[in-house]
């Protein structure tokens, strides 16, 4: 008895340790933002929200409603007219953007899940 619940431990082991490489697997493969795309890279922030997206392509979001809070740090597989998409494999998650990134006097707006975000300007963004 005691020689099955060895390696029954050893098996849970291996699938969770085989499941968190897949997991680093699959968040390494982020493709970066395309060039088109490169007003939507910066901290984004909002009235209890925030989103940061790198050139590198991972999406780090904090977003808190009353008690409720959510959390989404995953890769961009896509963008969908503005619409941002996020996630691996079949684990996806929209981000809906009714307006794009644009720039108003010394800061860049975008509005992302009804939400208006301002992020400053950074080295290349372009004059005005």
């Amino acid at each position: 008895m005691r020689e099955y619940s060895i390696k029954m431990h050893t098996m849970r082991s291996l699938c969770r340790l085989a499941a968190l490489a897949a997991l680093m697997l699959l968040v390494s493969c982020a493709q970066p933002v395309p060039p088109a795309r490169a007003a939507y890279v910066g901290d984004w922030r909002g009235e209890n929200m925030q989103l940061l997206i790198t050139a590198g392509g991972q999406v780090h979001y904090f977003r808190q409603r009353g008690s409720s809070r959510t959390t989404v740090d995953m890769p961009i597989q896509a963008f969908e007219g503005d619409d941002i998409i996020v996630g691996f494999g079949p684990f996806k998650t929209r981000f809906a953007v009714s307006k794009p990134p644009h720039r108003e006097g010394n800061v860049f707006k975008m509005t992302v899940d009804g939400v208006e975000l301002v992020r400053g300007l950074v080295p290349g963004d372009a004059q005005a």
